[in-house]
C-alpha cells in the first residue's frame, strides 16, 4: 500500500518496554520492526535511570570522600569537576546503548530497527508513517512511546526547566528551587544539593514522596533538612513565574497570604503524562482514559484490539522493571493468540536520594486497612555494617500479617536501601512467611543481614504473642 513495508508487528519505541517487545515477537517468528525517534534505548538509557544513576554515584562519591578521614585517610577537599562529570555519563550512557540496551539480541532475533526515524503517525489503523523512516503497514502494532514532563497552566511556566533539562545542565547553578517532592524531584534536590546548590524542595502536599510510607517520607525530609536542604511541604498554590536579573522568581500563595522564592533555575516536577500527541490515536481507534494515558486491558491491548501498549504510555508503573515486564507481555500478545496477562505483583522501587529509600509491598497504613499486622523496625544506628560504614541514618521496617505471618511490606531509608529491598521483594513473591526469612543464614556483617534481624524481631514478636494465648487459655 503506497509503498509501505508488511510487517506482522510493528513496535513504536526503543525505550525497555518497546526493547523487550520487539525481541519478544522476534523471537516468537513475527515479522517485526522497531521504530524509534531518536536513538536506541529511550528514556531509560538517555535522559532516566541511566545517566542519572551516574549523576547520583557522583554525589555518592563525593560524600564518601568527605569521610575518609574518619578512617585515617588524609586526602584534600574534593572538588567537583561538572563537564568531565557530563563526559563520563556520556560515556556510561554509549556503553549501556552498544552493550547493555538489548541491541544485539534485537538483530539476532531478525527485528528490523529504524533509529532516527523522527515522529510516528498513524494513517489509518494499520498504516504508519515516520518523519525520516519508512511508511509501514502492520497486522499488530505495540506502542511503546513513553512519557514526558506534565506541563502547568501557570503564567512564565516557559522560564521553568523539566528534570531532563536539569540532568544536560552544564554547570551546577548556585541555587535551585523544585517543584514536586515526588520521587523525580528529590532526586534532583538530593543530587544537586550533594553537588554543592542551594536547593529549596517544596511539595504542594502534606508530605514529600507521598507514595511511600509515611515513616519513609518522614525520615527522608528530615534527611534533607539537616543536610541544609530547604523542604517546604503543604506550601499553597504558584501564582505565577517571573524572570528576574538573577534567575527565576515563583510567586505563590496559602490561605490569602502571598509569598515568593527565588533561585537560578526553577525545575518542576509534578508528573508525567503519555508521549503520545505525534501519534494521532484517532485514525486507530485508540482510546486514552482521562489522565491522557492509553487504555488497556489485562492484556495490554487498548481498544482497538489489534494495537497493544506497554511502559510509561499506559499509565501503569512507570519503572524500568515493569516496562521490562511489560513488553515481554505486550510482545507475546501480539505475536500470537492473547494468552499473556500483566498481573499484580510485588514491584520493588526506590530512589537514589542521600539517604536512599525504596519499598515493596504494602505500607503501614493500607496493609492496615485489610490485615492485623506485626511491624519491626530496625533503625540503622544500631546495626553493625552501618556503624563500621559510619552510614547510620535509616531504618529497615518490616509489616507481617499476624494470621498468615507472611510478609506484607518492607520499607527502607538508608544506606543500600534499594538493593536491600530487593531481597524482601523475592521474600514477599514467595510467601515466605517471617521466621523462614529470619532463619537463612545471610552473610554477616552485611545491609542485608539487616533484613533479617527485623524479620528475627518480628518473628519472636508473633511467638510471644501465641505463647501469652496460649498461658492465657491455661489460666
Amino acid at each position: 500500500m503506497n509503498g509501505a513495508a508488511n510487517m506482522d508487528v510493528v513496535v513504536i519505541g526503543a525505550g525497555p518496554a518497546g526493547l523487550l517487545a520487539a525481541l519478544r515477537a522476534g523471537d516468537l517468528g513475527a515479522r517485526t520492526a522497531l521504530v524509534t525517534r531518536d536513538e536506541f534505548g529511550g528514556m531509560a538509557a538517555h535522559d532516566g535511570p541511566v545517566p542519572v544513576r551516574t549523576l547520583a554515584h557522583a554525589a555518592r562519591l563525593l560524600r564518601d570522600a568527605r569521610q575518609l578521614g574518619r578512617y585515617g585517610i588524609e586526602v584534600s577537599e574534593p572538588v567537583l569537576d561538572y563537564p568531565r562529570l557530563l563526559e563520563r555519563v556520556r560515556e556510561v550512557t554509549g556503553d549501556v546503548r552498544t552493550h547493555a540496551a538489548l541491541r544485539e539480541q534485537v538483530a539476532m532475533a531478525g527485528v528490523t530497527v529504524h533509529e532516527h526515524a523522527g515522529d510516528a503517525h498513524f494513517v489509518d489503523p494499520h498504516t504508519l508513517e515516520t518523519q525520516h523512516g519508512p511508511r509501514l503497514r502492520a497486522e499488530k502494532v505495540i506502542l511503546c512511546s513513553g512519557g514526558v514532563s506534565r506541563r502547568l497552566p501557570i503564567p512564565g511556566f516557559e522560564l521553568t526547566k523539566t528534570h531532563s533539562d536539569a540532568w544536560s545542565l552544564t554547570s551546577v547553578p548556585p541555587t535551585m528551587v523544585v517543584v514536586g517532592g515526588g520521587a523525580t524531584g528529590a532526586q534532583v534536590a538530593s543530587v544537586f544539593a550533594a553537588f554543592g546548590t542551594r536547593v529549596q524542595l517544596f511539595e504542594a502536599g502534606a508530605r514529600i514522596l507521598p507514595t511511600e510510607d509515611e515513616d519513609v517520607s518522614a525520615a527522608v525530609a528530615e534527611s534533607f533538612r539537616q543536610s541544609g536542604m530547604g523542604v517546604r511541604e503543604s506550601f499553597g498554590t504558584i501564582e505565577r513565574f517571573e524572570a528576574t536579573p538573577g534567575g527565576v522568581r515563583m510567586v505563590f500563595s496559602r490561605d490569602g497570604v502571598r509569598d515568593s522564592v527565588e533561585a537560578a533555575l526553577v525545575v518542576v516536577a509534578v508528573g508525567w503524562r503519555a508521549d503520545t500527541s505525534a501519534l494521532n490515536l484517532a485514525a486507530a481507534g485508540v482510546e486514552t482514559d482521562p489522565r491522557g494515558f492509553v487504555r488497556v486491558d489485562t492484556q495490554l491491548r487498548t481498544s482497538a484490539p489489534h494495537i497493544f501498549a506497554a511502559g510509561d504510555v499506559t499509565g501503569r508503573l512507570m519503572l524500568v522493571p515493569q516496562a521490562l515486564q511489560d513488553g515481554f507481555v505486550a510482545g507475546s500478545n501480539a505475536a500470537r493468540a492473547p494468552s499473556i496477562s500483566v498481573a499484580d505483583e510485588v514491584s520493588p522501587m526506590g530512589s537514589f536520594t542521600d539517604p536512599e529509600y525504596a519499598q515493596a509491598g504494602l505500607t503501614e497504613a493500607k496493609a492496615r486497612q485489610a490485615h492485623d499486622v506485626v511491624v519491626a523496625v530496625v533503625r540503622f544506628d544500631s546495626t553493625t555494617r552501618t556503624l563500621i560504614d559510619g552510614r547510620t541514618t535509616g531504618f529497615c521496617k518490616l509489616i507481617v500479617d499476624r494470621a498468615t505471618r507472611k510478609l506484607l511490606g518492607c520499607h527502607v531509608v538508608g544506606e543500600r536501601a534499594v538493593d536491600l529491598v530487593q531481597t524482601a521483594a523475592i521474600a514477599i513473591a514467595a510467601g515466605m512467611r517471617v521466621e523462614e526469612l529470619a532463619r537463612v543464614p545471610l552473610s554477616f556483617p552485611t545491609y542485608t543481614g539487616v533484613l533479617g534481624r527485623a524479620a528475627a524481631i518480628a518473628a519472636r514478636q508473633l511467638q510471644v504473642d501465641v505463647d501469652r494465648a496460649r498461658l492465657a487459655e491455661l489460666l
